[in-house]
Parts: C-alpha cells; sequence; structure tokens
C-alpha cells in the first residue's frame, strides 16, 4: 500500500479506517469469526454511529462485503446505485484493490445482511471490478472508490432483488449527508446497519479533496454508502461517497471522496460491464 502521509493519514490495506480483517475465517462469504462484544455504548452526539432504526430501501441496498487480499479476509460495506446492467455497487478503492498493489479476490456482496450472517436477499459475486487511475497507480486517497459488476443471484441482477440508490457526481459540497455501514471492530461487532449524519466538510488538512463526516464508526464500514437528499421515512437518497479514511489522530471523523468526472467515467464503464 502507500506510505502514509504527513497528516497522519492511514494507508494500506489494513490500516485503512474501515477495513476490518476477519481473523479465523475460511472462504469467500466467510462471516466475522470473534467474540461478540456488548451493543455499543449509548449515543453521545449526532457523530456516534447508532444502529439504524428504519427499514426502508437503505436497508436493503446496503450490505457487507466479504473479501480476501494477500491470503487474509477481510470485510467492508457497499451499496446498490441505479445503474444500465443493474448489477452495480459502489465500495471504497481499497476494498477492490490494495492501492498500487494486488486485486482482492473472493469477492461477495450480501444485501441487507442480517445479524447472525442471514441473507435475506442472497450473496452475489464480483463479475467485473473497476477502480479509478489515480487509486490503481498511486494509492491517491481522494480517488479511494470502486465499482463492482456483479453476477447475478439465483437468475435475479441485484438491483431488481433489493432495489438501488441514485448516484450523483460533481454535487454540491458541504451538504448534510446520511453515511451507512457495517463497521466490525469495538464498540461495533459487523451485525449491524450503523448510521452517521451530519454536514460534511472539507478535508481541513488539505491533504485530498475529500469531504468530512463527523462519525465514529470503526473499521469494516469502508466503503458504505454516503447519501445526501436522504429521506429517512423511505430509506432513500442519492449516493455522493463512501467511507474510505479517517486520520490517525481524529477518530471521530470519517473522510470519504469526492465524485467528480473520474468517478463519472468509472460508473458509466461499470455499468456497461
Amino acid at each position: 500500500g502507500a506510505s502514509a502521509k504527513d497528516g497522519g493519514l492511514v494507508s494500506g490495506v489494513t490500516g485503512k479506517a474501515g477495513l476490518a480483517a476477519a481473523p479465523g475465517v475460511t472462504g469467500g462469504a466467510a462471516k466475522l469469526v470473534t467474540p461478540r462484544h456488548q451493543a455499543a455504548s449509548p449515543v453521545r452526539a449526532a457523530t456516534a454511529g447508532a444502529r439504524w432504526p428504519g427499514g426502508g430501501s437503505v436497508s436493503r441496498t446496503t450490505g457487507r462485503v466479504f473479501l480476501t487480499v494477500g491470503g487474509v479476509d477481510f470485510v467492508c460495506s457497499a451499496g446498490v446505485v441505479k445503474s444500465a446492467n443493474r448489477d452495480v455497487v459502489v465500495t471504497a478503492g481499497h476494498c477492490v484493490k490494495d492501492g498500487t498493489g494486488e486485486w482482492a479476490g473472493n469477492w461477495t456482496f450480501v444485501p441487507g445482511y442480517a445479524e447472525g450472517g442471514g441473507e435475506p436477499y442472497g450473496q452475489y459475486t464480483a463479475r467485473r471490478m473497476f477502480v479509478p487511475g489515480p487509486w490503481s497507480r498511486s494509492g491517491d486517497d481522494s480517488y479511494d472508490y470502486g465499482m463492482v459488476a456483479l453476477s447475478t443471484s439465483g437468475g435475479r441482477h441485484v438491483e431488481d432483488a433489493v432495489g438501488a440508490q441514485e448516484i450523483s457526481f460533481n454535487a454540491g459540497r458541504g451538504v448534510q449527508t446520511y453515511g451507512f455501514g457495517f463497521p466490525a471492530d469495538p464498540p461495533y461487532d459487523g451485525e449491524h446497519l450503523v448510521y452517521c449524519a451530519g454536514r460534511v466538510r472539507d478535508d481541513p488538512y488539505g491533504q485530498t479533496h475529500d469531504q468530512g463526516l463527523g462519525c465514529d464508526m470503526t473499521a469494516g464500514s469502508s466503503g458504505g454508502p454516503w447519501l445526501s437528499g436522504f429521506d429517512p421515512a423511505t430509506g432513500r437518497g442519492t449516493m455522493t461517497s463512501v467511507s474510505s479514511f479517517k486520520y490517525s489522530d481524529d477518530q471521530r471523523t470519517m473522510y470519504g471522496p469526492y465524485f467528480g468526472d473520474a468517478a463519472r467515467t468509472l460508473f458509466n464503464t461499470a455499468q456497461r460491464a
């Protein structure tokens, strides 16, 4: 992976804020085999990730990703977006390719993941995986997103099975945003859909073009969707980013890459795959 940046940016697939290693597991769709942790402490502020209490579309379109990099199993999060082939999920780049290093294998998406490993809508394996050039060439965190075209499961495209969120490019910055994911490191256990909500702000360190969302989600949440214009009643919004990283000296802010022209190009490639 890329070396750490001056601002304390944690890089490399195992050091990313949002990627959790799954110790002692086997198989591409393996579940995290770790002791069950206590529930998170009471919500302290809007930045404290809380279990998503509603249902709605987001509870189906968001899922867990099980993958392998360098022989080690990891977990991430991802979300389904509306696409021409009805197969596209968006996640973090480091959940697809270890920066300049190798591509992930055994890549499996479980939408609407349910506690205890439930797969209410089945599981979907990667058919084609895409990351932007700056991520693949240099591990540039401003481009830490990946798009995956999934195979069908039980003869169904993922979008037909669970629905999809809109996706937007070159959207306004600094807007109210909901971030979702399946954080797996304590105090979370990876078994529940967790959310944070707040207004996003530009990276104060100026090291990336990312925006930051006050959020204490832990590893495993990487790649989880950020939705603007979100309606909690329906669980619908527009994806504008995904959870990417945290600075090592600020565990309360999650950063997500800005979806600009490069993201649009990548999406168009993925939805034609």
